[in-house]
């Protein structure tokens, strides 16, 4: 089964980056979290709605692999899929790639974990499955 892929395109801001012009290592997991935010209204749902419904979705575990460079005014596009879904957490891939040219300049990942309300890891139950595999 191919994953299904969100891009969102995100213009690098001047705050964004280091005295050197090149994006602030710390600010592609702010892009990782708005472009997982969009993957996850394109399925019809939002981190609130999910709030609302008694769950909580905690990064555990992030990682970015530098591979090239993202300067001040770069526009990019972030691909994130659903990688991996298992009993209570799940895992998001992500791809930076600059739109000019083309080039893919950081691959990460994300793993979550599904908590209540008493804030424990639940099993997914399979109403929450079922948004995730839309």
């Amino acid at each position: 089964m191919t994953p299904s892929v969100t891009e969102e395109q995100i213009r690098i801001r001047y705050g964004e980056t280091d005295q050197m012009g090149h994006a602030y290592y710390a600010n592609y997991f702010y892009w990782f979290e708005q472009a997982r935010g969009a993957w996850c209204g394109e399925r019809g749902f939002t981190y609130k709605s999910l709030e609302e419904m008694g769950f909580f979705l905690p990064v555990v575990e992030a990682q970015a692999r530098y591979r090239g460079e993202v300067k001040y005014d770069d526009l990019i596009t972030v691909r994130v899929w659903l990688a991996e879904i298992r009993r209570a957490s799940l895992k998001f891939e992500y791809e930076v790639i600059n739109v000019e040219t083309g080039a893919k300049c950081t691959e990460g990942y994300t793993w979550h974990v599904l908590m209540g309300r008493q804030r424990k890891a639940v099993s997914i139950p399979p109403e929450i499955k079922e948004m995730l595999e839309r």
